[in-house]
């Protein structure tokens, strides 16, 4: 769990790559964590400023979540499809000849 959130900050601003399905839920978990923990002990303007520096991590994490099951990072704009592709579980082998976790 802890390596999936330090992935998560090494790769800041990378959108290229894969993530798996565990390393990219555990990001995400522990960035509503921090939204949480922020609005509970700060005002409204930390919790902002936390949204916005967890923002640009929490994309990429999603682009390469998409180009794990073999889609375009484009497809997060879709609002519900986007859900269903970052919970499924792939089958078979992607572009990379790499298993669909």
């Amino acid at each position: 769990m802890v390596e999936a959130i330090q992935e998560g900050f090494n790769k800041y601003w990378i959108f290229t790559g894969r993530a798996t399905r565990p390393q990219y839920w555990y990001f995400y978990f522990f960035c509503i964590l921090v939204n949480v923990g922020s609005g509970y002990i700060g005002s409204a303007l930390i919790t902002d400023v936390t949204s916005l520096i967890l923002f640009v991590p929490l994309l990429a994490a999603g682009v390469r979540r998409m180009h794990d099951v073999d889609k375009s990072g484009w497809f997060l704009l879709i609002p519900i499809y986007n859900i269903v592709l970052l919970c499924t579980r792939g089958t078979g082998m992607n572009r990379f000849d790499v298993p669909v976790l």
